[in-house]
Protein backbone atom coordinates (compact mmCIF):
# COMPACT_ATOMS: atom_id res chain seq x y z
CA UNK A 1 0.00 0.00 0.00
CA UNK A 2 1.31 3.53 -0.98
CA UNK A 3 1.96 6.07 1.89
CA UNK A 4 -1.01 8.11 2.60
CA UNK A 5 0.09 11.54 3.64
CA UNK A 6 -2.23 13.64 6.29
CA UNK A 7 -1.10 17.53 6.21
CA UNK A 8 -2.84 17.84 8.88
CA UNK A 9 -1.91 15.66 12.15
CA UNK A 10 -5.63 16.13 13.19
CA UNK A 11 -6.39 13.78 10.86
CA UNK A 12 -4.09 10.93 11.83
CA UNK A 13 -4.71 6.86 12.68
CA UNK A 14 -6.23 5.73 15.87
CA UNK A 15 -3.56 4.10 18.32
CA UNK A 16 -4.77 -0.20 18.17
CA UNK A 17 -6.13 -1.44 20.89
CA UNK A 18 -5.36 -4.34 23.07
CA UNK A 19 -7.75 -6.30 20.38
CA UNK A 20 -6.47 -5.40 17.47
CA UNK A 21 -3.62 -7.68 15.54
CA UNK A 22 -2.09 -5.10 13.35
CA UNK A 23 -3.62 -1.75 12.42
CA UNK A 24 -2.30 0.92 10.24
CA UNK A 25 1.13 2.29 10.69
CA UNK A 26 1.20 6.21 11.40
CA UNK A 27 4.10 8.41 11.62
CA UNK A 28 4.55 11.47 12.85
CA UNK A 29 6.78 13.50 10.83
CA UNK A 30 8.13 16.88 10.48
CA UNK A 31 9.78 19.22 7.52
CA UNK A 32 13.44 19.34 8.64
CA UNK A 33 14.14 22.92 7.57
CA UNK A 34 10.99 24.03 9.35
CA UNK A 35 10.14 22.18 12.49
CA UNK A 36 6.71 23.88 12.87
CA UNK A 37 5.77 22.06 9.35
CA UNK A 38 4.06 18.24 9.90
CA UNK A 39 2.07 15.56 8.74
CA UNK A 40 0.78 11.65 9.64
CA UNK A 41 2.22 9.61 7.10
CA UNK A 42 0.14 6.05 7.26
CA UNK A 43 1.06 2.33 5.74
CA UNK A 44 0.55 -0.68 6.41
CA UNK A 45 3.00 -2.55 9.02
CA UNK A 46 5.96 -3.87 7.48
CA UNK A 47 6.80 -7.74 7.77
CA UNK A 48 9.73 -8.08 10.56
CA UNK A 49 12.23 -10.37 8.07
CA UNK A 50 14.38 -12.45 9.60
CA UNK A 51 16.28 -11.36 12.71
CA UNK A 52 14.13 -8.50 12.97
CA UNK A 53 10.97 -7.76 15.54
CA UNK A 54 7.99 -5.55 14.70
CA UNK A 55 7.46 -3.78 18.20
CA UNK A 56 3.72 -1.71 18.42
CA UNK A 57 4.86 1.86 20.65
CA UNK A 58 2.87 2.20 23.14
CA UNK A 59 3.29 5.54 24.38
CA UNK A 60 6.00 7.49 24.68
CA UNK A 61 7.19 11.12 26.02
CA UNK A 62 7.58 14.16 24.61
CA UNK A 63 9.85 17.14 26.41
CA UNK A 64 11.60 20.17 25.05
CA UNK A 65 14.39 17.70 24.28
CA UNK A 66 12.83 16.28 21.41
CA UNK A 67 12.94 19.74 19.78
CA UNK A 68 16.46 19.99 20.88
CA UNK A 69 16.84 16.20 18.25
CA UNK A 70 14.76 18.15 15.79
CA UNK A 71 17.27 21.22 15.73
CA UNK A 72 20.50 18.89 15.88
CA UNK A 73 19.30 16.66 13.81
CA UNK A 74 21.81 17.15 10.92
CA UNK A 75 24.50 18.01 13.27
CA UNK A 76 24.17 15.44 15.39
CA UNK A 77 22.70 12.75 13.35
CA UNK A 78 19.10 12.31 15.29
CA UNK A 79 17.20 12.43 11.22
CA UNK A 80 19.53 9.13 10.65
CA UNK A 81 18.12 6.43 13.30
CA UNK A 82 14.22 6.47 11.46
CA UNK A 83 14.01 6.96 7.61
CA UNK A 84 11.44 9.56 6.72
CA UNK A 85 8.87 8.59 4.07
CA UNK A 86 10.20 11.28 1.40
CA UNK A 87 13.45 13.36 1.11
CA UNK A 88 13.35 17.17 3.28
CA UNK A 89 11.30 15.50 6.27
CA UNK A 90 11.70 13.85 9.52
CA UNK A 91 10.98 11.67 12.30
CA UNK A 92 11.99 12.87 15.56
CA UNK A 93 13.04 10.15 17.98
CA UNK A 94 11.36 9.84 21.70
CA UNK A 95 12.08 7.83 24.31
CA UNK A 96 9.13 4.86 24.36
CA UNK A 97 7.38 1.60 25.50
CA UNK A 98 7.18 -0.52 22.41
CA UNK A 99 5.67 -3.67 22.85
CA UNK A 100 6.56 -7.31 20.45
CA UNK A 101 3.71 -7.77 18.18
CA UNK A 102 5.78 -10.65 16.21
CA UNK A 103 9.57 -11.39 15.99
CA UNK A 104 11.97 -13.56 14.12
CA UNK A 105 14.32 -13.42 16.64
CA UNK A 106 15.47 -16.20 19.23
CA UNK A 107 14.92 -14.70 22.84
CA UNK A 108 12.35 -12.55 21.87
CA UNK A 109 8.68 -13.17 22.34
CA UNK A 110 5.32 -11.28 21.76
CA UNK A 111 4.35 -9.44 24.30
CA UNK A 112 6.98 -8.43 25.68
CA UNK A 113 8.16 -4.49 26.48
CA UNK A 114 11.01 -2.88 26.22
CA UNK A 115 11.75 1.07 26.79
CA UNK A 116 14.06 2.93 24.49
CA UNK A 117 14.53 5.74 21.51
CA UNK A 118 11.35 5.01 19.12
CA UNK A 119 10.14 7.18 16.29
CA UNK A 120 7.22 9.29 16.71
CA UNK A 121 5.29 6.31 15.19
CA UNK A 122 2.64 3.44 16.18
CA UNK A 123 5.17 0.55 15.19
CA UNK A 124 8.48 0.41 14.57
CA UNK A 125 10.73 -2.55 12.88
CA UNK A 126 13.85 -3.22 15.11
CA UNK A 127 16.63 -5.93 14.18
CA UNK A 128 17.37 -6.99 17.95
CA UNK A 129 20.80 -8.47 19.13
CA UNK A 130 20.40 -9.94 22.69
CA UNK A 131 22.59 -8.41 25.33
CA UNK A 132 22.86 -7.64 28.85
CA UNK A 133 18.70 -6.62 30.52
CA UNK A 134 17.67 -6.61 26.88
CA UNK A 135 19.27 -5.84 23.24
CA UNK A 136 20.80 -3.53 21.18
CA UNK A 137 19.48 -2.29 18.03
CA UNK A 138 22.06 -3.90 15.11
CA UNK A 139 20.47 -2.50 11.89
CA UNK A 140 22.71 -1.53 10.08
CA UNK A 141 22.30 2.04 9.39
CA UNK A 142 23.15 2.64 12.98
CA UNK A 143 26.53 1.23 13.61
CA UNK A 144 28.06 3.98 13.63
CA UNK A 145 25.60 6.05 15.62
CA UNK A 146 25.75 6.42 19.62
CA UNK A 147 25.45 3.22 21.18
CA UNK A 148 23.55 4.63 24.15
CA UNK A 149 20.81 5.58 21.52
CA UNK A 150 20.49 1.76 20.19
CA UNK A 151 20.12 -0.09 23.66
CA UNK A 152 16.64 -1.28 24.68
CA UNK A 153 15.85 -2.25 28.35
CA UNK A 154 13.09 -4.80 29.36
CA UNK A 155 10.48 -3.72 31.61
CA UNK A 156 7.70 -5.07 33.60
CA UNK A 157 3.95 -3.62 32.03
CA UNK A 158 3.51 -3.25 36.08
CA UNK A 159 6.76 -1.38 36.38
CA UNK A 160 6.40 1.92 39.17
CA UNK A 161 6.58 5.27 37.91
CA UNK A 162 6.68 4.36 33.77
CA UNK A 163 5.46 7.67 32.91
CA UNK A 164 7.46 9.13 34.99
CA UNK A 165 10.41 7.38 33.51
CA UNK A 166 9.14 8.51 29.66
CA UNK A 167 9.50 12.02 30.48
CA UNK A 168 12.02 12.41 33.35
CA UNK A 169 14.65 9.53 32.75
CA UNK A 170 16.32 10.52 29.58
CA UNK A 171 16.93 13.84 30.83
CA UNK A 172 17.73 13.39 34.51
CA UNK A 173 20.48 10.41 32.58
CA UNK A 174 22.08 13.82 31.09
CA UNK A 175 21.43 15.78 34.42
CA UNK A 176 23.47 13.13 35.66
CA UNK A 177 26.01 13.09 33.46
CA UNK A 178 26.74 16.89 33.53
CA UNK A 179 26.73 17.00 37.48
CA UNK A 180 29.27 14.33 37.24
CA UNK A 181 31.14 16.21 34.64
CA UNK A 182 31.33 19.35 36.83
CA UNK A 183 32.34 17.52 39.91
CA UNK A 184 34.70 15.97 38.07
CA UNK A 185 36.12 18.99 36.57
CA UNK A 186 36.25 20.44 40.32
CA UNK A 187 33.32 22.77 39.26
CA UNK A 188 36.07 24.45 37.68
CA UNK A 189 36.80 26.79 40.61
CA UNK A 190 33.52 28.16 40.44
CA UNK A 191 31.37 29.35 43.78
CA UNK A 192 27.84 29.44 41.72
CA UNK A 193 26.55 26.91 38.46
CA UNK A 194 24.31 29.52 36.49
CA UNK A 195 21.71 26.98 34.56
CA UNK A 196 19.54 28.59 31.26
CA UNK A 197 16.09 27.49 31.02
CA UNK A 198 15.85 26.46 35.02
CA UNK A 199 12.21 25.76 34.64
CA UNK A 200 13.40 23.00 32.34
CA UNK A 201 13.35 19.04 33.54
CA UNK A 202 16.58 18.65 33.18
CA UNK A 203 17.88 21.97 34.61
CA UNK A 204 16.21 21.10 37.41
CA UNK A 205 17.63 17.91 37.59
CA UNK A 206 20.95 19.31 37.78
CA UNK A 207 20.14 21.48 40.42
CA UNK A 208 18.47 18.94 42.61
CA UNK A 209 22.13 16.58 42.41
CA UNK A 210 24.13 19.74 42.91
CA UNK A 211 22.23 20.39 46.05
CA UNK A 212 22.64 16.69 47.03
CA UNK A 213 26.45 17.23 46.60
CA UNK A 214 28.19 17.71 49.35
CA UNK A 215 30.89 19.98 48.11
CA UNK A 216 28.41 21.33 45.74
CA UNK A 217 28.54 24.90 44.10
CA UNK A 218 25.72 27.20 44.93
CA UNK A 219 23.04 27.11 41.69
CA UNK A 220 21.41 30.36 39.99
CA UNK A 221 18.61 29.74 37.55
CA UNK A 222 18.02 31.45 34.27
CA UNK A 223 14.42 31.82 33.41
CA UNK A 224 11.54 34.16 31.31
CA UNK A 225 9.54 35.95 34.10
CA UNK A 226 6.39 33.96 33.05
CA UNK A 227 8.19 30.73 34.11
CA UNK A 228 9.80 32.76 37.54
CA UNK A 229 7.26 31.79 39.91
CA UNK A 230 7.49 27.66 38.85
CA UNK A 231 11.29 27.71 39.20
CA UNK A 232 11.00 29.60 42.36
CA UNK A 233 8.18 27.20 43.72
CA UNK A 234 10.85 24.17 42.66
CA UNK A 235 12.97 25.15 45.54
CA UNK A 236 15.70 23.75 44.31
CA UNK A 237 18.07 27.21 43.48
CA UNK A 238 19.89 29.59 45.70
CA UNK A 239 19.06 32.29 43.28
CA UNK A 240 16.48 33.17 40.43
CA UNK A 241 16.96 35.67 38.07
CA UNK A 242 15.17 36.53 35.16
CA UNK A 243 16.81 37.11 31.17
CA UNK A 244 16.07 40.87 31.73
CA UNK A 245 17.89 40.96 35.16
CA UNK A 246 20.75 38.55 34.12
CA UNK A 247 23.44 42.11 33.89
CA UNK A 248 22.53 42.81 37.80
CA UNK A 249 21.65 39.40 39.02
CA UNK A 250 25.02 37.94 37.55
CA UNK A 251 27.01 40.93 39.02
CA UNK A 252 29.24 40.43 42.09
CA UNK A 253 32.58 38.43 42.70
CA UNK A 254 31.27 35.21 42.34
CA UNK A 255 33.57 32.97 39.90
CA UNK A 256 30.70 31.02 37.58
CA UNK A 257 30.43 28.19 35.47
CA UNK A 258 27.17 28.60 32.81
CA UNK A 259 25.30 25.65 31.57
CA UNK A 260 23.51 26.39 28.85
CA UNK A 261 19.92 24.37 27.72
CA UNK A 262 18.03 26.89 25.60
CA UNK A 263 20.32 27.83 23.00
CA UNK A 264 19.52 31.15 23.06
CA UNK A 265 22.81 33.37 21.76
CA UNK A 266 21.26 36.58 23.19
CA UNK A 267 20.92 34.92 26.36
CA UNK A 268 24.50 33.47 26.70
CA UNK A 269 25.72 36.66 25.43
CA UNK A 270 24.34 38.49 28.38
CA UNK A 271 25.81 36.11 30.47
CA UNK A 272 29.49 36.76 29.27
CA UNK A 273 29.39 40.23 29.20
CA UNK A 274 28.05 40.29 32.68
CA UNK A 275 30.48 37.40 34.35
CA UNK A 276 33.46 38.56 31.96
CA UNK A 277 36.44 36.57 33.50
CA UNK A 278 34.57 35.29 36.15
CA UNK A 279 33.11 32.46 33.74
CA UNK A 280 35.15 29.75 34.06
CA UNK A 281 33.14 27.19 31.88
CA UNK A 282 30.10 27.41 29.23
CA UNK A 283 28.78 24.30 28.69
CA UNK A 284 26.36 23.90 25.63
CA UNK A 285 24.00 21.17 26.14
CA UNK A 286 20.40 22.13 24.93
CA UNK A 287 18.43 24.41 22.13
CA UNK A 288 15.05 25.09 23.73
CA UNK A 289 15.00 28.04 22.74
CA UNK A 290 16.67 27.14 18.71
CA UNK A 291 15.08 30.15 17.05
CA UNK A 292 17.09 32.22 19.21
CA UNK A 293 20.36 30.70 18.51
CA UNK A 294 21.44 32.99 15.83
CA UNK A 295 20.26 36.38 17.23
CA UNK A 296 23.70 37.35 18.06
CA UNK A 297 27.65 36.81 17.14
CA UNK A 298 28.86 35.02 20.26
CA UNK A 299 32.67 35.19 18.06
CA UNK A 300 34.02 37.52 20.19
CA UNK A 301 32.52 37.15 23.86
CA UNK A 302 34.26 38.39 26.93
CA UNK A 303 35.46 35.09 29.17
CA UNK A 304 35.85 31.24 27.98
CA UNK A 305 34.61 29.98 24.59
CA UNK A 306 31.24 27.61 24.58
CA UNK A 307 31.66 24.03 24.54
CA UNK A 308 29.51 22.12 23.30
CA UNK A 309 28.43 18.47 26.04
CA UNK A 310 27.22 15.59 24.07
CA UNK A 311 25.61 13.47 26.48
CA UNK A 312 26.91 10.04 24.49
CA UNK A 313 30.28 10.97 25.10
CA UNK A 314 30.22 11.06 28.58
CA UNK A 315 28.32 7.92 28.74
CA UNK A 316 31.31 6.42 27.26
CA UNK A 317 33.47 7.71 29.23
CA UNK A 318 31.87 6.65 32.43
CA UNK A 319 31.57 3.31 30.80
CA UNK A 320 35.12 3.19 30.31
CA UNK A 321 35.99 3.98 33.79
CA UNK A 322 33.84 2.07 35.93
CA UNK A 323 31.57 0.03 33.66
CA UNK A 324 27.94 0.18 32.28
CA UNK A 325 26.94 -1.65 34.95
CA UNK A 326 27.83 0.44 37.69
CA UNK A 327 26.89 3.93 36.48
CA UNK A 328 23.25 2.26 36.01
CA UNK A 329 23.64 1.53 39.38
CA UNK A 330 24.60 5.09 40.34
CA UNK A 331 21.86 6.16 38.08
CA UNK A 332 19.20 4.33 39.55
CA UNK A 333 20.09 5.61 43.46
CA UNK A 334 20.07 9.09 42.40
CA UNK A 335 16.67 8.44 40.33
CA UNK A 336 15.10 7.21 43.12
CA UNK A 337 15.83 10.16 45.45
CA UNK A 338 14.24 12.30 42.57
CA UNK A 339 11.32 10.13 42.20
CA UNK A 340 9.52 11.41 45.79
CA UNK A 341 10.21 14.82 44.39
CA UNK A 342 7.98 14.62 41.45
CA UNK A 343 4.68 14.60 42.71
CA UNK A 344 5.20 18.27 43.35
CA UNK A 345 7.08 19.34 40.40
CA UNK A 346 5.26 17.57 37.32
CA UNK A 347 1.67 16.72 36.75
CA UNK A 348 1.52 14.05 33.89
CA UNK A 349 -1.29 14.44 31.06
CA UNK A 350 -1.79 10.66 29.19
CA UNK A 351 -3.05 12.34 25.78
CA UNK A 352 -4.06 10.20 22.60
CA UNK A 353 -4.05 10.60 18.79
CA UNK A 354 -2.37 12.58 16.31
CA UNK A 355 -4.24 15.96 16.84
CA UNK A 356 -2.98 15.87 20.58
CA UNK A 357 0.57 15.11 19.22
CA UNK A 358 0.62 17.78 16.63
CA UNK A 359 -0.90 20.64 19.19
CA UNK A 360 2.11 19.10 22.05
CA UNK A 361 4.42 19.70 19.51
CA UNK A 362 3.89 23.17 18.17
CA UNK A 363 3.60 24.36 22.04
CA UNK A 364 7.17 22.92 22.57
CA UNK A 365 8.51 24.32 19.46
CA UNK A 366 6.95 28.12 20.10
CA UNK A 367 8.12 27.57 23.54
CA UNK A 368 5.00 27.49 25.12
CA UNK A 369 4.53 24.44 26.80
CA UNK A 370 3.76 24.92 30.45
CA UNK A 371 6.60 23.29 32.64
CA UNK A 372 4.30 22.18 35.27
CA UNK A 373 2.68 19.72 32.52
CA UNK A 374 3.92 17.19 30.99
CA UNK A 375 2.85 14.91 28.28
CA UNK A 376 2.54 11.18 27.67
CA UNK A 377 1.07 10.60 24.61
CA UNK A 378 -0.11 7.62 22.13
CA UNK A 379 -0.05 7.70 18.68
Amino acid sequence: MAPAVCLSASAGAQHPTETDSVGAMADFEVRRDDLRTTRIVETDPPEPGAGEALLRIDRFGLTANNVTYGVMGDALSYWKFFEPSEEGWGRVPVWAYGEVVSANVDGIEPGERFYGFFPMSSYAVLEPHLGGPGFEDASAHRAELPPVYNRYMRVDPAEEHADEQLILRPLFFTSYLIADFLRTSAWFGADAVVLGSASSKTAYGIAFLLASAEDGPRTIGLTSERNREFTESLDLYDRVVTYDEIAEGLSGDDALVYVDMSGDATVRKAVHQAAGDRLKHDAAVGATHWDQAAAADVSALPGPAPQFFFAPTHVERLTQEIGMPELQRRLAVAWDQLVPQLGGWMEIERLEGAAALERSWLALVDGEADPARAQVIGL
